[in-house]
């Protein structure tokens, strides 16, 4: 894979399971006050169920929406 692409479990919609797409996405831009991690481990809980079924908003997250707040990881990148 390519070094500015990873591969994630993204959402482009809500609904049930279905709605789970296995994809190749570009790795994020950390911005100001970001931190940028390469994920060793990942899970989801049931707020991601919540908001994948469009009942719990996460305004500022926009569509396509990877899920898995809880994670394990390297800090690759940190911007101030």
């Amino acid at each position: 894979m390519p070094g500015n692409e990873m591969t994630a479990v993204r959402i482009h919609g809500f609904g049930d399971e279905s709605v789970l797409a296995v994809e190749t996405a570009p790795i994020p831009e950390p911005g100001p006050g970001d931190v940028l991690v390469r994920v060793h481990a990942a899970a989801v809980n049931p707020v991601d169920s919540l908001v994948r079924q469009g009942v719990f908003a996460v305004s500022d997250r926009p569509l396509p929406w990877i899920p898995g707040w809880d994670f394990a990881g390297t800090v690759v990148a940190l911007v101030s």
